[in-house]
């Protein structure tokens, strides 16, 4: 039970001790491309005042970065959809405390599928537990959603949704960034209108309700918590969620899965019967001829990113073999994206020396501003960026937390008199 303060004063209070337990010793930290979590427990006082157990409980003090914008993020606060998703995915994490430019959320115990299974097969009782995870989104009404932006496309609206994604894709994602990667883009043959090649190529999409989707459901977001009745799957990181076409929910999650062939036609299945059971049969409409279009998209839009991110990962003294490296994360996205962007696998091919040559200037000009700030390992969500710190951090940070958990019991007291 939280400590009976005016609103505003316990708020200020919440900010306060939170912001002193972000700066103490954390037990370790997790970065991704969109936050940094520390992650430690919360402490008796902030944990008294949010209504938690118990003070050994741990949480993220997660803080976005300041990143080059390569996905939608249609909703500022992951806070509110946090908030609308608990009623119908009560694993999912809590937001305890939103300040805005920062966050702390409740830590969901557990391994991360990408550590368990980095690679390769996931078995079939995960892959229905995900499916039954979409259909659960589907169930969450849309009027429970924060706003959708003005030029959102009305509900139903599968081809302007698809339209939309694409826009963004060349407004926010590749026109703003030619001025720093346009040399490398040109080098490995990416034409000067990426999108309008790929929207020429599609035809009329079927009309679907739209639902909410987290759009970023792959093994670094999975988290195996394990449970008296055995395992169950719980997906974090809702920073990218939006409210669409659910043909793209599934399709982001088969590329980023990177399924083999087998698994991926069984998750479709699973993923079709799963919305048909619980009431969403119409979602699913126009499945087998929309579905290829959607994963052709995600092909194609990942381009971007995935060449910005291999220049961005060499290192400050690069050798051969990183730029080797460099150029092999290039051809694997330009062999995925060539068919999508209306080229034969056979007419883009990507010469080894110019890319490499390419990728020399890029490093040796560019201001060297990395994807994430230059905080910490460059991979994405869960994966293998945990850190250790050993524990003591700020002496002072505990006398305060102590000083100030001591004024509130001395409070409690009063006021229970």
């Amino acid at each position: 039970m939280s400590i009976p303060l005016p609103r505003r004063a316990h708020r200020t209070l919440v900010r306060l001790l939170a912001e002193i337990r972000r700066a103490s010793a954390y037990d370790e930290v997790v970065v991704g491309y969109h936050n940094m979590n520390h992650i430690r427990s919360l402490g008796q006082p902030l944990a008294f005042l949010l209504g938690e157990r118990s003070g050994r409980v741990r949480a993220k003090f997660r803080t976005p970065f300041e990143t080059i914008e390569v996905v939608p993020r249609i909703w500022v606060r992951e806070s509110q959809v946090l908030t609308a998703v608990r009623s119908r995915l009560p694993d999912a994490p809590r937001c305890l405390a939103d300040f805005g430019v920062w966050s702390l959320d409740t830590l969901v115990k557990g391994r991360v599928l990408s550590e368990a299974v980095p690679e390769g097969t996931i078995g079939a009782d995960r892959l229905a537990a995900l499916a039954n995870f979409f259909a659960t989104l589907a169930d969450v009404p849309g009027d429970e959603l924060p706003d959708r932006p003005d030029d959102w496309p009305k509900d139903g609206d599968s081809l302007g949704f698809l339209r939309w994604l694409a826009c963004f894709t060349a407004d926010r994602v590749y026109q703003p960034n030619r001025a720093r990667f346009g040399d490398l883009f040109d080098a490995i043959g990416v034409p000067r209108n990426p999108m309008e090649r790929f929207l020429s190529t599609v035809p009329l999409l079927t009309e679907r309700p739209f639902a909410l989707l987290h759009t970023d459901v792959h093994r670094a977001n999975v988290v195996l918590s394990p449970r008296p009745e055995g395992e169950r799957l719980v997906v974090i990181d809702w920073e990218t969620a939006m409210y669409g076409d659910p043909l793209h929910e599934l399709a982001t999650h088969l590329v980023r899965m990177d399924y083999d062939k087998t698994e991926q036609d069984r998750m479709v299945e699973l993923w079709a019967a799963a919305m048909s059971r619980a009431g969403h049969a119409e979602m699913t409409a126009g499945l087998e001829h929309d579905l290829p279009l959607y994963i052709g998209f995600e092909q194609a839009q990942s381009l971007f990113p995935d060449v910005m991110r291999a220049a961005l990962a060499l290192p400050d003294l690069p050798d051969e073999r990183d730029f080797a490296a460099a150029v092999g994360l290039i051809r694997r996205a330009v062999a995925r994206a060539s068919q999508p962007l209306g080229f034969r696998t056979a007419d883009w091919q990507v010469d080894e020396a110019r890319a490499v040559e390419a990728l020399r200037r890029w490093h040796a000009s560019d201001v060297r501003v990395a994807l994430l700030g230059e905080r910490g390992k460059r991979v994405r969500g869960w994966d293998d960026s945990r850190r250790r710190k050993p524990r003591g951090g700020n002496p002072g940070a505990g006398l305060l937390n102590g000083m100030i958990g001591a004024g509130l019991l001395t409070g409690m007291s009063a006021m229970s008199r």
